[in-house]
């Protein structure tokens, strides 16, 4: 798989404050990778190297080959920041417009219906954004970030303040976008919706990766718990030891009433990784 986004030791300070302490960090084609902190864990700061909006103390960052920060980089960047504002006169056709001008796409009318039609928006062409509800507003943010096919989405919290209705739908839209070949590196404090939605996990912690994997790596056995005529038990091993287990525990002359691997979820991971930080 090539690499969307490609950082290695990727460090960046802010006088006596260290943001970012060494980090390595790949999103491969198609790839949705999510980034997990608590507040101040560095979780943005990848996103602005990738931008140029901040240079990095040392280490290296390519967006699909070329130098971060450069315009060809730049121009494979598609990015949606937490705490967005649109113009409320703008109608949503009218945003998207002004959008194309400023990344210099040449789609045109047809794009901007493509995208509309993407974040089922088409009804609301003509609306103005004051008119649109938050969830709207979110899912016309992500249409603008797509605005000339980036290679690269950059999302910060896209589903922060919106209802269970208006996540899904946006976790919706994500996954029909990594279907598409379209890669993803999503800022998030919903553990939730990363497992959800999410091929990796990076979990960021003062500045440095304390944990990385897919949600189902990361979501690692405790045991098993049987229970039989003696009362119940909890035995080492995961999935793979429940009929050796079981065998031996009938040839015991046991009788078995039930079985349940226990396995830790992200939550447990994330939280034994950042200890009491808080978000």
């Amino acid at each position: 798989m090539s690499a969307a986004l490609s950082a290695r030791a990727l460090e960046k300070r802010y006088g006596a404050t260290t943001a970012l302490a060494g980090v390595d960090l790949e999103v491969g084609e198609g790839e949705l990778v999510g980034l997990l902190g608590p507040n101040g864990a560095g979780k943005s700061t990848p996103s602005a190297a990738d931008l140029g909006l901040v240079r990095q103390t040392r280490g290296e960052a390519e967006v699909c080959g070329a130098r971060a920060g450069s315009l060809e980089a730049r121009k494979r960047i598609g990015y949606l920041a937490e705490l967005f504002r649109f113009p409320g006169w703008y109608s949503a056709d009218e945003l998207l417009a002004l959008h194309q001008q400023l990344a210099g796409s040449t789609g045109d009318e047809t794009e901007r219906r493509e995208l509309l039609e993407l974040v089922g928006l088409s009804e609301a062409r003509e609306r103005r954004v004051e008119e649109m509800s938050k969830g709207m507003q979110q899912r016309l943010g992500i249409a603008q970030a797509l605005v000339g096919a980036p290679s690269l989405l950059l999302l910060d919290e896209p589903t922060s303040a919106l209802d269970p209705v208006g996540r899904r739908t946006v976790r919706l839209l994500l996954e029909e976008l990594r279907r598409r070949g379209t890669s993803v590196l999503l800022n998030s404090h919903l553990l939730s919706e990363i497992e959800l939605v999410c091929d990796r996990v990076v979990i960021l912690l003062r500045g440095k990766v304390v944990s990385e994997g897919s949600p189902a790596e990361l979501s690692r056995p405790r045991g098993i718990e049987i229970e039989t005529d003696e009362g119940t038990r909890l035995f080492d091993g995961g999935r793979e030891e429940v009929p050796r287990l079981v065998a031996e525990l009938v040839r015991a002359g046991r009788q078995v009433y039930g079985v349940r691997v226990l396995t830790s979820t992200l939550e447990d991971t994330y939280l034994e990784a950042v200890g009491g930080e808080t978000s």
